[in-house]
C-alpha cells in the first residue's frame, strides 16, 4: 500500500515539475527581447500614449524616436505587422540599433502587432525562437504568428467584415493588423491596435510610413514595393536607385478596392505617404518542407529550387542561394533609404536624413549579428 502511493506521488511531483517548467517556457513567450537602440535615441513611449484605449493590453507596444533637432519630415519604420515574418522584425532592430538621423525624425517601432509576437501558427510547426550570432554572443528572437494571440482577441466570427469598407474576408483576418485599418477606436483589440497607429501617424505629423513583410515565394506580390497611386512618383525613383544598386524591386500599386491594408488606408486616412515592401521567405510558403530555424535564417529548400526549375510556377527564388536572412533584410533596409532618398527629391522643404546603416553588400558580407548591439 505504502509503495502504491509512493508512486503515485513520484509521478505527482515529475508531472508538476513538468508543467510548471512547461509554464515558465510559456511565459517567456510574453515577455519581449530586449532590444539596445543606438546612442542616438532620443525618446521611448508607448503607442498607448497616442491612444489610451490599448493601454494595459497585450496590443500595446514600444515606439523609439530619434530626432535630429533639426526641422525636416519624419519617417515612421514598422516591423512586426507579422511576426512569423523574420526580416520585416529583424530589419527594424537593424535600423534601431544603428540608426543616425542628421535632419528631420525617424520613429520605430519594431513590434506593430506586439500580441501576435506571443504565439505561433496553429498546425504550421513554426520554431517559437531563433538565435542569431552577434559580435558578443547570441541573440535569441521569438518568432510568432500572422495573427493577434486568439487569448488576447476571441472568438473569431465566421466572415470578418472589414470597418469601415464592410469588405467579407474570412473570419481570422480580424486578427490581421494590415486588415484592420484605420482601425476602430470601440473596436476589438487588432483594431485599437491599428486604430493608435492611425493616431500616431497624425499627432506625429508623419511624412512618409513604411510597413516591411514577407511573402512565400509563390506570391505573385514578392520583392516588391507598394505604393499609393498618389505617390508613384516616389517609388520609381526608389526602384530606379535600386536597380542601380543591383536590386531588383517590382513596383506595385495599391488595390483600391482592397481594404484594411497599409498602403491603402494609410495613404486614404493620413497625410502620410506609405509604401509596403515584401522579401520572400520559404519558411512561410506551401511548398516548404520541415519547418524549423534552419529554413527560417538559411531559406533554402530543396522543395522550391524543383519547383523553380521546373517552370512549372512563378516563382521569387534563387536555386543556388535560396533566400538568407541577410538577403532579405538587406533588401528592406536598402529599400527603405532608397524611398527616403527620392521622398527628399521631392520634398526638399521636408527632408529626412539618415546614416549609419549598413547596405546590403555589407550585411551580405559580415552577416546580419554584426550589426546588433549585444
Amino acid at each position: 500500500m505504502i509503495r502504491k502511493h509512493l508512486s503515485a506521488i513520484i509521478i505527482t511531483i515529475i508531472t508538476a515539475t513538468l508543467g510548471v517548467i512547461a509554464s515558465i517556457d510559456f511565459a517567456r513567450m510574453h515577455h519581449p527581447e530586449e532590444l539596445y537602440p543606438s546612442s542616438n535615441l532620443t525618446g521611448r513611449v508607448m503607442l498607448s500614449d497616442y491612444f489610451d484605449g490599448i493601454k494595459g493590453t497585450n496590443g500595446d507596444t514600444e515606439v523609439f524616436l530619434f530626432d535630429s533637432g533639426i526641422e525636416g519630415g519624419t519617417a515612421l519604420l514598422c516591423g512586426g505587422a507579422h511576426p512569423n515574418e523574420a526580416a520585416s522584425f529583424l530589419s527594424t532592430v537593424v535600423i534601431l540599433e544603428n540608426l543616425r538621423v542628421t535632419c528631420g525624425r525617424v520613429i520605430i517601432i519594431p513590434r506593430l502587432n506586439n500580441s501576435a509576437f506571443t504565439c505561433s501558427d496553429p498546425m504550421e510547426g513554426f520554431p517559437a525562437f531563433y538565435e542569431l550570432p552577434t559580435r558578443n554572443g547570441t541573440r535569441k528572437f521569438r518568432l510568432g504568428s500572422r495573427v493577434t494571440n486568439p487569448l488576447h482577441q476571441w472568438p473569431d466570427p465566421l466572415v470578418f467584415a472589414q470597418y469601415p469598407s464592410n469588405q467579407q474576408l474570412s473570419g481570422f483576418e480580424t486578427r490581421n493588423i494590415n486588415r484592420a485599418y484605420p482601425g476602430k477606436a470601440d473596436g476589438n483589440l487588432t483594431q485599437r491596435v491599428a486604430y493608435a497607429i492611425i493616431q500616431l501617424i497624425d499627432k506625429e505629423n508623419v511624412s512618409i510610413a513604411f510597413d516591411i513583410h514577407e511573402s512565400s515565394p509563390e506570391v505573385p506580390i514578392v520583392n516588391v514595393i507598394v505604393y499609393h497611386e498618389k505617390y508613384e512618383e516616389i517609388a520609381m525613383g526608389a526602384v530606379l536607385g535600386l536597380e542601380m544598386a543591383g536590386l531588383q524591386f517590382s513596383p506595385e500599386t495599391s488595390p483600391k478596392n482592397f481594404h484594411g491594408l497599409s498602403h491603402r488606408e494609410w495613404g486614404d486616412y493620413t497625410n502620410a505617404i506609405p509604401f509596403l515592401m515584401e522579401t520572400s521567405n520559404p519558411s512561410m510558403g506551401r511548398l516548404r518542407g520541415e519547418t524549423n530555424v534552419e529554413l527560417v535564417l538559411k531559406g533554402y529548400c530543396d522543395n522550391y529550387s524543383k519547383a523553380k526549375e521546373s517552370g512549372a510556377l512563378r516563382i521569387a527564388y534563387r536555386e543556388e542561394t535560396g533566400e538568407p536572412i541577410e538577403h532579405r533584410v538587406g533588401r528592406h533596409i536598402m529599400g527603405i533609404i532608397e524611398l527616403i532618398n527620392s521622398y527628399n527629391l521631392y520634398y526638399p522643404d521636408k527632408q529626412i536624413k539618415i546614416e549609419n546603416l549598413p547596405d546590403y553588400d555589407l550585411i551580405m558580407e559580415k552577416g546580419v549579428g554584426e550589426f546588433l548591439n549585444n
